[in-house]
């Protein structure tokens, strides 16, 4: 396997892979439609083509100028509130366009896919403990929705036409590569990391904590957060495996809870700017706390995460943002 293709290679996520990638000895194409991502993001390694998986015409000639072995789908539709208010939207990217790479990947005979999905198809998480692949899947939006719809096209294609696949659930992303001059860019980011250092910088006038009643030890949600990298390392660890005809469905987090209080104090301490916050009513749906295990990633592909300390996470953040 050396060719891989990576669509929406201009984004975060998936400028990370494509260094990774490249970086690993594999050669990398990019396919990217640029409506949310940046050139300058894209490594000049790779091969470049203008291109959006909702239109198959715009992005076939890719497989005839290459012999493709892989891909890796991160051209997706990300953000949770405008999935309810432009579902359709949502389930045309990101489950239409799934449908459209596996009708290309079909007629040019390619076997393997790393998809891009997420912690969303689970909904609302009411288990106390680590979440496990096989906690029921009953996503609330429509963006874990038409990720879970694109899970099923991928499973249903590989019954029918023997594709291999690794299907990556994330936690939540975050942190900026180390090496390379990338990050997390763009307009109406929802994360929490990115608006803290948006706050920090005097972007923002203040944070706001979604509640600070919620059954924890100081009140506000806990989430799992991973480092970027660590997240790409994955995705290029399943290549091999993928390889081997084993396909699989994988959480991808730390398997270590950090509450929104302890996410801000980190982030003061990083940056050294006092970070204006204030409390105000809970989320509907957000759950007290979710954390991943990710275990069978581990087992399965061999991988693990780096950045364990969450102060690294937000530092190599800062550090990128800085320079924006």
């Amino acid at each position: 396997m050396k060719n891989i293709l990576v669509t929406g290679g201009a984004g975060y996520i998936g400028s990370h892979a494509v260094v990774e990638l490249l970086d690993s000895g594999y050669n990398v194409i990019v396919l990217d439609n640029l409506e949310n991502g940046f050139l300058d993001l894209v490594d000049k390694r790779a091969k470049f083509y203008k291109g959006d998986i909702r239109d198959i015409e715009s992005f076939e000639g890719v497989f005839v100028d290459n012999k493709v072995d892989a891909i890796m789908n991160f051209a997706g539709y990300i953000k949770v509130g405008e999935s309810v208010v432009e579902p359709n939207k949502y389930y045309l990217n990101n489950t239409y366009g799934v449908m459209n790479i596996i009708q290309v990947m079909k007629k040019y005979n390619v076997k393997n896919i790393v998809f891009s999905s997420t912690a969303a198809v689970y909904g609302d998480v009411e288990c106390e403990g680590l979440v496990y692949e096989d906690y029921p899947t009953n996503p609330i939006n429509p963006y874990g929705a038409s990720k879970l719809m694109a899970e099923r096209v991928i499973i249903d294609a590989s019954k029918a036409h023997g594709i291999n696949y690794s299907i990556f659930r994330y936690f939540n992303v975050g942190g900026a590569h180390e090496k390379y001059q990338i990050g997390q860019k763009g307009e109406g980011v929802t994360a929490l990391i990115p608006i803290i250092l948006q706050t920090a910088k005097g972007e923002r006038e203040e944070l706001s904590i979604y509640g600070n009643n919620y059954p924890t030890e100081d009140g506000t949600g806990i989430r799992d957060y991973i480092h970027v990298v660590d997240l790409v390392k994955a995705h290029v660890s399943a290549l091999p495996v993928l390889n081997k005809d084993i396909s699989g469905i994988y959480n991808l987090g730390n398997g270590t809870g950090f509450s929104v209080l302890e996410m801000l104090s980190s982030a003061k301490k990083v940056t050294g700017k006092d970070i204006k916050f204030k409390f105000v009513d809970r989320r509907a749906g957000d759950p007290a706390s979710v954390v991943a295990s990710s275990k069978k990633a581990e087992e399965v592909l061999g991988w693990k995460p780096e950045y364990t300390d969450v102060d690294r996470i937000i530092s190599s953040a800062w550090n990128w943002y800085k320079k924006l």
